[in-house]
Protein backbone atom coordinates (compact mmCIF):
# COMPACT_ATOMS: atom_id res chain seq x y z
CA UNK A 1 0.00 0.00 0.00
CA UNK A 2 1.36 3.46 -1.16
CA UNK A 3 -0.24 6.16 0.49
CA UNK A 4 0.82 9.82 -0.84
CA UNK A 5 0.77 12.80 1.36
CA UNK A 6 1.09 16.30 2.42
CA UNK A 7 1.52 18.12 4.92
CA UNK A 8 -1.23 19.82 6.94
CA UNK A 9 -3.65 17.35 5.19
CA UNK A 10 -6.59 15.65 7.84
CA UNK A 11 -7.77 13.09 4.80
CA UNK A 12 -3.67 11.96 4.57
CA UNK A 13 -4.15 11.75 8.59
CA UNK A 14 -7.28 10.26 8.63
CA UNK A 15 -5.88 7.55 6.14
CA UNK A 16 -3.02 6.92 7.88
CA UNK A 17 -4.34 6.48 11.04
CA UNK A 18 -7.10 3.91 9.95
CA UNK A 19 -4.69 1.50 8.38
CA UNK A 20 -2.40 1.89 11.41
CA UNK A 21 -5.75 0.83 13.17
CA UNK A 22 -6.01 -2.21 10.71
CA UNK A 23 -2.35 -3.05 11.42
CA UNK A 24 -2.19 -2.75 7.68
CA UNK A 25 1.70 -2.31 6.30
CA UNK A 26 1.89 0.95 4.09
CA UNK A 27 4.59 3.65 2.58
CA UNK A 28 3.87 6.86 3.09
CA UNK A 29 5.11 9.21 0.24
CA UNK A 30 5.22 12.73 1.52
CA UNK A 31 5.15 15.02 -1.71
CA UNK A 32 4.90 18.06 -0.09
CA UNK A 33 7.99 19.87 -1.73
CA UNK A 34 8.19 17.77 -4.89
CA UNK A 35 6.02 19.88 -7.64
CA UNK A 36 7.74 17.04 -10.41
CA UNK A 37 5.63 14.49 -8.82
CA UNK A 38 2.52 16.22 -7.63
CA UNK A 39 2.30 16.56 -11.40
CA UNK A 40 3.11 13.17 -12.17
CA UNK A 41 0.65 11.81 -9.94
CA UNK A 42 -2.15 14.26 -11.65
CA UNK A 43 -1.22 12.86 -14.91
CA UNK A 44 -1.56 9.38 -13.69
CA UNK A 45 -4.74 9.55 -11.58
CA UNK A 46 -6.48 12.39 -12.69
CA UNK A 47 -6.80 13.19 -9.39
CA UNK A 48 -5.81 16.94 -7.77
CA UNK A 49 -6.76 16.15 -4.07
CA UNK A 50 -4.71 13.71 -1.36
CA UNK A 51 -4.01 11.23 0.05
CA UNK A 52 -3.56 9.29 -3.16
CA UNK A 53 -3.62 5.85 -2.48
CA UNK A 54 -2.94 2.76 -4.90
CA UNK A 55 -2.94 -0.92 -3.25
CA UNK A 56 -0.86 -3.40 -5.56
CA UNK A 57 -0.14 -1.48 -7.70
CA UNK A 58 -3.83 -0.25 -8.81
CA UNK A 59 -5.36 3.57 -7.76
CA UNK A 60 -7.56 2.95 -4.88
CA UNK A 61 -8.35 6.62 -4.57
CA UNK A 62 -8.30 9.03 -1.21
CA UNK A 63 -9.28 8.25 2.06
CA UNK A 64 -13.39 7.83 1.06
CA UNK A 65 -12.63 5.40 -1.41
CA UNK A 66 -9.85 3.91 0.69
CA UNK A 67 -12.14 3.38 3.39
CA UNK A 68 -15.15 2.11 0.87
CA UNK A 69 -12.54 -0.57 -0.38
CA UNK A 70 -11.30 -1.89 2.63
CA UNK A 71 -15.27 -2.67 3.75
CA UNK A 72 -15.68 -4.44 1.21
CA UNK A 73 -12.35 -6.50 1.49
Amino acid sequence: IEVYTINNCGYCEAAKALLKNLDLDFKEINITHDDDQKLALINKTGHRTMPQIFIDGQFIGGYNELKAFLKRA
